[in-house]
């Protein structure tokens, strides 16, 4: 049973770790109460999609290990079939690409999208990347996601069709070198 706000006590709490194969229905759920800011994800292409990023990261709460949360990455160069994706190899980014961060209603506006984006921007470091780069949806417009990449310093690299013409993503990129600590969002 999904967990409430009452549940949580801050972001703090929260555990990130590796999703794990028994995460893919939640994380289902996560994602399709997200849409249209995030596509609708059938059970099985969700599977293959974390299996196949690099790194998918849960905040669970701790003392249920429910996720209330998740990041799905993808290293630069790697074997990922996505036009959103394809977009900045094409173009030669030095990246750590965010395909999607959900971040359920119980725990919206309390800094989770923000801790991803540290632990992202870490691991981004590690393994030698220049930028962290995403997407986000200006047809139809997620204006909060927009703002919220604003904040963090996200810089604008252009626009895409996508979806056979149904939707129009904004590309940006945050270059690792401008970033000491992100600011409170």
């Amino acid at each position: 049973m999904p967990c409430t706000t009452a549940d949580l006590a801050d972001t703090d709490t929260l555990v990130l770790r590796p999703a794990r194969s028994e995460d893919i229905e939640r994380i289902v759920e996560l994602n399709n109460a997200s849409t249209p800011a995030v596509p609708m994800t059938p059970l099985e292409d969700m599977r293959e999609l974390v299996e196949e990023s690099t790194l998918t990261l849960v905040a669970a709460e701790p003392t249920t290990d429910e996720p209330v949360g998740f990041v799905v990455t993808f290293d630069s160069g790697a074997d990922f079939d996505a036009e959103n994706y394809a977009w900045f190899e094409e173009r030669d980014f030095d990246h750590y690409y965010v395909d999607r961060i959900v971040v359920g209603a119980e725990a919206r506006d309390q800094g989770l999208g923000q801790r991803f984006y540290e632990e992202v921007i870490e691991i981004a470091r590690r393994e030698g990347r220049a930028e962290v780069t995403c997407e986000v949806n200006v047809e139809p417009v997620n204006p909060g996601s927009l703002r919220f990449h604003g904040r963090l310093g996200f810089e604008d690299q252009g626009e895409q069709l996508t979806k056979g013409g149904d939707v129009v993503v904004k590309k940006f990129a945050l270059p690792l070198a401008h970033v000491d600590a992100l600011q409170p969002a």
